[in-house]
C-alpha cells in the first residue's frame, strides 16, 4: 500500500491571515507531496513498503545507506504532525494538564514561549523546533533537515516547522515574527493535550 499524502485538518484558507492559502498550496500540495512521491518511489519492491510510516522511520534512522528514505519518511511525519499542531483560532495559554507541566517544566509559560522561540529562531538553516517529552519531562528542542524527536526517544508534543518555504511567501526573512505568530495565533493546543496524554501510557 503506497504511501499517502493525508489531507489538511482544515481549509486552505483557514489559518489566513496568519499562514495564507498561497503557502498552504505550496509547502502541502508541493512540498509535502514531493517526500510522498520519493519516499513511495524509493521502497517500491523494498520490505519498507509495507511496513507503517513510523517503523520506516525507526528502521532508516542512523543507518547512512538509507539517508535518503529517513529524510523523506521523516518529512512526511513532520508535515503531517505540523499541520495538526495548528488549527484556526488557536494559540494563547494552554489549560489543564498541559500548562501544568509547562509550568513544572518551564517555570512560566511566558518562559516556556521564550525558549520555544529560541529554539526555532536560532535553528541554523532549515529544521524545525519543538516541544517535547523526554523521561517523563518537557523541554524544548530543535532539529535540522529531517531529523525528529522521534530518532532520539523523545516523545513529540508540539513542532514549528522553520524551513523557509514554510513561512517565506507570508513572511519573508522575518522568522522570529512568523513564530511569533505560531505561539499567539495558531498552536493547537488540544492535539498537544492529546500527545501529552499518551506519552503517559
Amino acid at each position: 500500500m503506497p504511501f499517502e499524502l493525508p489531507a489538511l485538518p482544515y481549509e486552505k484558507t483557514a489559518l489566513a491571515p496568519h499562514i495564507s492559502a498561497n503557502t498552504l498550496d505550496f509547502h502541502h500540495g508541493k512540498h509535502h507531496q514531493a517526500y510522498v512521491t520519493n519516499l513511495n518511489n524509493l521502497t517500491k519492491d523494498t520490505a519498507l513498503a509495507s511496513l507503517s510510516l513510523e517503523d520506516v522511520i525507526k528502521a532508516s534512522a542512523g543507518d547512512a545507506s538509507k539517508a535518503g528514505i529517513f529524510n523523506n519518511a521523516a518529512q512526511v511525519w513532520n508535515h503531517t504532525f505540523y499541520w495538526n499542531a495548528m488549527k484556526p483560532g488557536g494559540g494563547g495559554v494552554p489549560q489543564g494538564d498541559v500548562a501544568a507541566a509547562i509550568d513544572g517544566a518551564f517555570g512560566s509559560f511566558e518562559k516556556f514561549k521564550d525558549e520555544f522561540k529560541a529554539a526555532c529562531v536560532t535553528q541554523f538553516g532549515s529544521g524545525w523546533g519543538w516541544l517535547v517529552a523526554e523521561g517523563g519531562k518537557l523541554k524544548v528542542t530543535k532539529t535540522g533537515n529531517a531529523d525528529l524527536p522521534m530518532a532520539h526517544g523523545q516523545t513529540a508534543l508540539l513542532t514549528c516547522d522553520v524551513w523557509e518555504h514554510a513561512y517565506y511567501l507570508d513572511y519573508q526573512n522575518r522568522r522570529p515574527d512568523y513564530v511569533q505568530t505560531f505561539l499567539d495565533h495558531l498552536v493547537n493546543w488540544d492535539f498537544v493535550a492529546a500527545n501529552l496524554a499518551a506519552s503517559k501510557r
